[in-house]
């Protein structure tokens, strides 16, 4: 299955906003659980693996808000485990999703623009799936306000002042 070249460009910004949620997961006091603690994760291949399972569900959560999504767009349903509610399970190590792998691509995209170009930028804030998506999977296409479009100068003319 081919994804949308659209999808990929929002992933990408995604794995800055994953880079960046990471940075912040390490710095942030632990917050007070109302629910049991989550399990280790496992299957880790583009976050580190030293991250506790709460870490990675305060990740996981920031992107799919970031996309406006939900955990089961990238996470396949396991059908033999049942929560209370009687929907399946998520499986969240298996990777048969294509939009998994995106995801990943996207992750570590993000990471290396942030890390390669805008960790070279003096005070520069680094890209997140934000960036992008601003709560959409498919990020909506930039239209420029019409008076940022300029007319080319004639030849001959000069352009006007200020450019």
């Amino acid at each position: 299955m081919k994804l949308p070249s659209s999808f990929h460009s929002a992933l990408v910004v995604a794995a800055g906003s994953a880079a960046f949620a990471i940075a912040a997961v390490a710095q942030a006091p632990a917050a007070p659980h109302d629910h049991p603690p989550a399990p280790p994760p496992t299957n880790l291949q583009v976050l580190p693996k030293t991250m506790t399972g709460e870490q990675v569900h305060e990740v996981m959560h920031k992107w799919a808000s970031s996309l406006g999504t939900q955990c089961g767009t990238c996470h396949a349903e396991d059908p033999s485990h049942k929560m209370p509610d009687g929907h399946a399970m998520l499986n969240y190590a298996d990777d048969s999703k294509p939009e998994k792998a995106t995801a990943r691509l996207m992750v570590r995209m993000v990471m290396e623009i942030n890390s390669q170009y805008i960790g070279k930028l003096d005070s520069a804030q680094p890209v997140s799936c934000a960036t992008c998506h601003r709560g959409h999977l498919e990020p909506p296409e930039f239209v420029a306000p019409e008076h940022h479009y300029h007319a080319a100068p004639a030849a001959g003319e000069k352009p006007p002042a200020g450019r």
